[in-house]
């Protein structure tokens, strides 16, 4: 895994589980877009229950689809926004990507990244962004 780290003021308050949750995305994105990613969807879910949902879905310059599970965490305890990433949670990630590429007309590369968001969303030094490329597979998840 290849983390990257930057402190980021946020500037708002703490808000509900969905304004923070809304907030790290919007963070993750700008952070990625800085680094030359391009937006090509945001939350994209599966259809029924028990799917799967994305958070970003970003190319990189050289084509490669990057799925993208952003986490935020206030604190380290219970190993922190990272170690939320569960086997199962990665499984409905890799299914809704299966599900996105078959919109496409051929299969790129591809691979799964998370960006933890860790810290503070409001005032204060604000959140730490650790953006770990490559963090699972597909098919270590099966």
């Amino acid at each position: 895994m290849d983390g990257f780290r930057e402190g980021r003021g946020a500037g708002v308050s703490a808000g509900t589980t969905k304004q923070r949750g809304d907030r790290a995305e919007d963070l993750a994105l700008d952070f990625l877009q800085g680094r030359g990613l391009r937006l090509l969807r945001r939350n994209f879910r599966t259809p029924g229950q028990g799917g799967g949902e994305i958070d970003l879905i970003m190319r990189e310059p050289d084509g490669t689809v990057v799925f993208v599970e952003v986490r935020q965490r206030a604190s380290t305890r219970a190993g922190g926004a990272a170690a939320s990433v569960t086997g199962v949670k990665q499984r409905r990630i890799v299914f809704a990507a299966r599900h996105f590429l078959l919109q496409m007309r051929s299969e790129p590369p591809c691979r799964f990244d998370v960006v933890v968001v860790q810290g503070a969303l409001g005032g204060g030094e604000g959140p730490q962004l650790d953006w770990l490329r490559a963090a699972f597979d597909a098919g270590a998840t099966f």
